[in-house]
């Protein structure tokens, strides 16, 4: 059932996805309907379908948001190429996993919007900075963005589980049947964390700029 309607405020695309926002934070995608957004933000469902065609709209405009948000600051500056695609790496993470409703959507649309094509623009001239250009420059992007958000919705989707346990079912994994991974263990344990995050980003930007 929807909630109670909020308090009645202008509408715009803004007010629309602060809504969607916080139904996520709240309840996860499963709590999310037009319905709902609407009755949170304080209006007519009907009002919704001025600024967006239907809910898929909707996420999409929150994943935009909250990915410009966070990575074009970093961007953005005189910092050298290589410490602001970091600094970016760590704020689109602390950023989405933050709200985790939405980090868990990044991957079931496209990433074009506004601020997503900000976010390319701006990672296209980091990369021109260290020498990549051209459809070279397009492709390593691509790579880094698909690199990145990939990786934060699988740290989404394990949010939730036990560290403890975690390590526990990384050293239960049998020798005798899987000696390299089990030897592996105490790194798979840390998968899901900044280090590993970061330990990738670095080996596929150093990769693409070789």
């Amino acid at each position: 059932m929807p909630g109670r309607p909020g308090p009645r405020r202008t509408l715009s695309a803004e007010v629309i996805t602060d809504a969607a926002l916080g139904l996520l934070d709240d309840g996860g995608a499963e709590a999310l309907s037009m319905r709902r957004i609407a009755a949170a933000a304080g209006v007519a469902p009907n009002a919704l379908y001025t600024y967006f065609p239907d809910k898929a709209a909707v996420l999409r405009a929150v994943v935009d948001r909250l990915v410009g948000r966070h990575a074009n600051p970093a961007l953005t500056g005189d910092a050298p190429w290589r410490d602001r695609v970091r600094a970016m790496a760590v704020a689109v993470r602390a950023g989405l996993l933050a709200h985790p409703g939405a980090a868990a959507m990044i991957m079931s649309a496209p990433l074009d919007g506004p601020e997503a094509l900000r976010f390319g623009e701006l990672l296209l001239d980091a990369l021109a900075e260290a020498g990549v250009t051209g459809p070279d420059a397009a492709r390593a992007s691509y790579a880094v963005m698909v690199y990145l958000l990939g990786a934060i919705a699988l740290e989404a989707a394990d949010q939730g589980a036990d560290p403890g346990a975690r390590r526990a079912a990384a050293a239960a994994i049998p020798a005798e049947h899987f000696p390299r991974t089990a030897a592996s263990a105490a790194v798979i344990a840390t998968y899901n964390t900044v280090e590993q995050y970061l330990w990738g980003l670095d080996r596929l930007v150093d990769g693409l700029v070789r």
